[in-house]
C-alpha cells in the first residue's frame, strides 16, 4: 500500500527476523511517517537511532522503529545519510516523542534534524568536542592537556 501511495519513497526493502525493513529516500521520510501513522496505524514511535558505517559512504543510517498497537505490528525504517551533509528532516511534527530521540542522535552521532524545535545536546555537556558514537571518535576521548599548579 505504501509503494502505491508514495512510489518514489521506498529505495529498498527486506525482511529479517520477522521484522520488515524499508529503506526510505531521506527527502521523503516525513511523508512516509505521516502516511504510516495516519493510514496504517503506526501510532507509536519506539525509537530513533543511528548507525555509523565509517568508512563507507553513505556513512550513516538513521533508523526509526515503529509500532502499530492496533495490529501489534512492527516496522523498521532506515534512511541513508552522507557524511558530507549529515542531515535529515525531523519527524517531530508526526510524533512529538521523536524530540528527545533526535536530540540523542544529534548529540551522539552529529546528525542534524531540519525543523527540529530544540536541536541541542541532551547527554553530553554543551561544550563537548565531537560525537562519541562516531566510529572515528577516539576510544578514550580527546586528549586534554592539564597543567599542574
Amino acid at each position: 500500500m505504501l509503494s502505491e501511495q508514495l512510489q518514489d519513497a521506498i529505495v529498498e526493502s527486506g525482511d529479517r527476523l520477522g521484522e520488515q525493513t524499508l529503506y526510505i529516500a531521506p527527502s521523503r521520510i516525513v511523508d512516509v511517517c505521516r502516511f504510516l501513522k495516519d493510514e496504517r496505524s503506526f501510532v507509536r514511535l519506539s525509537s530513533v537511532t543511528a548507525v555509523d558505517w565509517f568508512p563507507a559512504e553513505p556513512r550513516f543510517e538513521v533508523v526509526y522503529h515503529l509500532h502499530s498497537l492496533e495490529r501489534n505490528d512492527r516496522l523498521r525504517l532506515k534512511c541513508r545519510v552522507s557524511a558530507e551533509n549529515p542531515e535529515i528532516d525531523s519527524v517531530t511534527g508526526v510524533w512529538r516523542g521523536a524530540n528527545w530521540y533526535e536530540r540523542e542522535v544529534f548529540d551522539m552521532f552529529g546528525i542534524g534534524f531540519r525543523g527540529h524545535p530544540n536541536l541541542k545536546r541532551i547527554l553530553m555537556p554543551e561544550d563537548w568536542d565531537g560525537n562519541p558514537l562516531r566510529k572515528d571518535y577516539p576510544i578514550h576521548g580527546y586528549k586534554y592537556s592539564y597543567q599542574s599548579e
